[in-house]
């Protein structure tokens, strides 16, 4: 499975807001960007993808910045990998000759991406955010 750098930072933003969803601060891109290492011009391109599929809404100003448009349990991994890099390409074959044996593969291969779409589409973030807050209760510092 490929995921391609704007699907990552995609997740990143849309993790990071859902860390902080209750927060009533909206978080800024600048600290999104910061936090995650991630291009601030690439990120506000991605953020208007998310925008415009409806999973973030955007507040201008000097206390501006991005939240969630819905609760992190109502948004998936494979709703925002849709968002930004289209809803998956289907299984295509590149033999010209169709054969029994090219069929079986075929099959095989159409499983597997409807295995990996069902995967993807039932990770929530909120299960993402819960799942990175132990991590970060575990780290030890010295």
């Amino acid at each position: 499975m490929h995921i391609s750098a704007k699907t990552e930072y995609a997740c990143l933003a849309i993790l990071e807001l859902a860390a902080r969803y209750d927060d009533p601060e909206p978080a800024t891109l600048r600290s999104i960007a910061e936090r995650h290492g991630a291009p601030s011009r690439f990120l506000v391109q991605i953020l208007l993808q998310l925008k415009s599929a409806g999973l973030v809404a955007s507040t201008r100003g000097a206390a501006g910045g991005y939240r969630l448009s819905r609760a992190p349990a109502k948004i998936s991994l494979g709703e925002v990998m849709a968002a930004v890099d289209g809803s998956g390409a289907e299984v295509t074959s590149n033999t010209e000759v169709d054969s029994p044996i090219s069929r079986t593969l075929m099959r095989a291969w159409t499983e597997v991406h409807e295995m990996e779409r069902a995967a993807l589409a039932a990770i929530s973030f909120a299960d993402l955010a819960e799942e990175a807050r132990g991590e970060a209760a575990n780290m030890y510092y010295i």
